[in-house]
């Protein structure tokens, strides 16, 4: 997913119908006796219909859950998501969020031993398998929102097929809003002739479907392709506004940059409107949009006045808000996809595919009869792929192929995938893995070292960092790093767009080294002064809840260090005497990070840009970096992606060229001229 939402529990009350009037009530015994009967049930619902709230209710209420066993359900990548259905769910019930009901997200666990449905993200529970590989304490696990395809729902679904073979009693579900159950089904059951468990195909899988109550949506399509779709999308907003009667906008645009300048479109053309006349409100809608401005999309309109809701693909499945009559599709996307030839990670504008422009589509029809204005050709609609290719054919595997060697899966090539994986992808990343020492030449998982990088909830790179740190005597430093590099440059926040002055305000813990230590710098600020004080944090323009988040990381990557037999709180070695120990604690943590992330090393050239080591790809630092204007010869990076035909490096720091060989001789050597 391009984009990941996150919501806050305030949203609840303003999300949901009261469970007796969504679309999936009157399917409840059907449910019931399908999920009682077959090992597989598929359904396909809209969003909104009530499935995810719903069907771990009636399962629980039904004796699903009376031997101690849990109801797992899957949420995708999108951890707040699990946290608010989680919250609603709980509600129902009438318990207390972390008792009966409860959620799992990385780095937060509110659940307990008396929870009896648990939401959770996918990795999550791919996570719980290294402990339990069966799943032993799931009666039914639920797949949710499975047609988006995210790379681990698409792991999960192929270890749970096989751990289905073991566990005849388990009961599967996956929820689909789009017509690809069959596929779904397909992968799951025998083929014919075939019997798993003493089960044909026709004995070990159904589909129901739940009828959405969907009004009828006229489609408009545009005569002439347009060159400028914010232009176009701004005018059809007004045009709306000015000759439609009520009911509220939803527009479609790929990224936060286009959510911005529509805004202002839309800002600007308000004033323009007759006196006395309905109001206009513009309301964004993105990931990273602080959970209070989040809570205008949800809530309803003030008396006199239409939204005009501006959002990433976030609003196309995730969520329903009420209202929405008018949509307004661009036609385009923003989808992450990894080169694995150059290592470097696009996220690139691309048309949407026919799925999601239906899905988008869908919005508009669901509390009457909707209009949706597609900013595009009906020929080009004809044009679109029919669905979004999955994430694991366009991502990095290296941290997946880690966790299936993890999970004891000895061929990766011929694990039953659900969408197989490009051969490139997959070379590429036992390539990236060996280079790590994370597996041996004969593509084994080494030990100790292998395992205890895919036990860290971290990118293979940053955990062998991690894991080295030790050796360094900057394990307590490292801490403080990966956990700030786990929030993705949430750190800093801009008040009211005011860029200049945070600029300003992050030179104060800029260093010259890099990012890395700048970040160390933050960390140590927001412990010592700035957790006391959150007026602090506003004024260092410092995210404070996720400077928090990052503290609550911090400790629980220091317990998953001591349960690998890596002491934290004996830290001291830094204050022994000679070899590595007698240089400045800047250079050894430097040194540490280029143990990992040696790979991602770059060297400047005299015009400021940076080439990577083989001198084929030329790269900028990133505007937010340390190093945007200043001069270094070689650096490591964290992250690197390609953003309006540029590649960007983040998070970078300074390193000597010798560390490259020292650190990592079968990667590197230097030519003899």
């Amino acid at each position: 997913m391009a984009e990941e939402e996150e919501y806050g529990t305030a949203l609840i009350a303003e999300l949901y119908k009261p469970p007796a009037l969504l679309p999936i009530a009157q399917l409840k015994d059907a449910l019931l006796y399908t999920i009682e009967t077959y090992p597989v049930t598929i359904i396909v619902g809209e969003t909104g219909s009530g499935k995810t709230t719903q069907i771990p209710q009636y399962l629980h209420k039904a004796g699903w859950t009376a031997d101690g066993s849990v109801i797992a359900v899957t949420q995708q990548p999108r951890r707040v998501a699990a946290t608010t259905v989680a919250a609603r769910v709980a509600e129902e019930v009438g318990c207390q969020l972390g008792q009966d009901v409860g959620y799992s997200i990385r780095f937060e666990d509110v659940s307990s031993a008396a929870t009896r449905i648990k939401f959770l993200t996918d990795g999550l529970l791919l996570r719980e398998m290294l402990v339990d590989p069966l799943l032993k304490r799931y009666s039914v696990i639920m797949i949710d929102e499975a047609h988006e395809r995210s790379l681990s729902s698409d792991i999960l679904l192929g270890l749970l097929k096989k751990v289905l073979r073991k566990r005849p009693e388990l009961r599967v579900v996956v929820s689909s809003a789009t017509l690809d159950a069959k596929d779904f089904l397909d992968f799951f059951c025998p083929v014919d002739g075939e019997k798993i468990n003493g089960k044909s195909k026709e004995e070990y899988g159904r589909i129901i479907s739940i009828e959405g109550r969907m009004h009828p949506v006229d489609i408009n399509y545009l005569i002439e392709p347009v060159s400028d779709y914010v232009e176009r999308a701004v005018e059809t907003v007004m045009d709306i506004h000015n000759n439609e009667p009520d009911g509220d906008v939803l527009l479609f645009l790929p990224g936060r940059e286009d959510i911005d300048d529509a805004i202002d479109m839309i800002a600007d053309r308000i004033t323009d409107l007759a006196p006395g006349t309905q109001r206009l409100q513009p309301l964004p809608l993105y990931a990273g949009l602080p959970s209070d401005q989040q809570l205008y999309v949800f809530q309803a309109a003030p008396e006199n006045t239409r939204k005009a809701i501006v959002s990433t693909n976030i609003a196309e499945a995730s969520v329903t808000i009420e209202n929405i009559v008018h949509v307004i599709d661009c036609g385009y996307v923003k989808l992450r996809a990894y080169d694995p030839t150059t290592g470097i990670e696009r996220l690139a504008t691309v048309p949407v595919s026919k799925a999601s422009a239906t899905q988008r589509a869908g919005r508009a029809g669901r509390t009457k009869p909707g209009k949706c204005y597609r900013l595009y050709t009906e020929a080009a609609y004809n044009a679109f792929s029919d669905s979004t290719p999955p994430e694991i054919q366009r991502s990095n595997l290296a941290p997946t192929i880690l966790q299936l060697m993890n999970l004891g899966i000895p061929n990766i090539v011929r694990f039953d995938y659900f969408s197989n994986p490009p051969s490139e992808l997959v070379v590429r990343a036992m390539d990236m893995l060996f280079s790590l020492g994370a597996i041996s030449p004969e593509a084994k998982l080494t030990k100790p070292l292998g395992t205890r990088m895919a036990e860290l909830p971290l990118s293979p790179m940053l955990a062998k960092a991690l894991l080295n740190a030790q050796t360094f005597g900057c394990l307590y430093e490292m801490l403080h790093i990966a956990a700030l590099l786990t929030l993705s440059g949430t750190a800093f926040i801009a008040h009211d767009g005011n860029l200049k002055q945070l600029d300003k305000v992050k030179r104060k813990f800029a260093v010259e080294e890099g990012d890395h230590i700048t970040l160390l710098n933050v960390y140590e600020a927001f412990i010592t002064t700035g957790r006391k004080d959150a007026q602090w944090c506003r004024s260092n323009f410092l995210n404070y809840k996720a400077m928090q988040k990052a503290v609550s990381v911090r400790n629980q990557l220091a317990r998953h260090l001591e349960k690998l037999g890596i002491s934290v709180s004996s830290d001291l070695s830094a204050q022994r005497a000679g070899g590595i120990f007698s240089l400045s604690p800047s250079e050894r943590i430097r040194r540490c990070l280029t143990t990992g992330f040696f790979a991602h090393a770059a060297r400047m050239k005299p015009d400021g840009t940076f080439q990577t080591a083989n001198g084929e790809t030329t790269l900028w630092a990133h505007p937010t970096s340390v190093l945007f204007h200043r001069k270094a010869d070689w650096v490591i990076y964290d992250e690197i992606m390609e953003s309006k035909g540029k590649v960007f490096v983040r998070e970078v720091t300074k390193i000597e060229m010798d560390w490259l060989v020292e650190y990592a001789p079968e990667y590197y050597r230097v030519k003899q001229r």
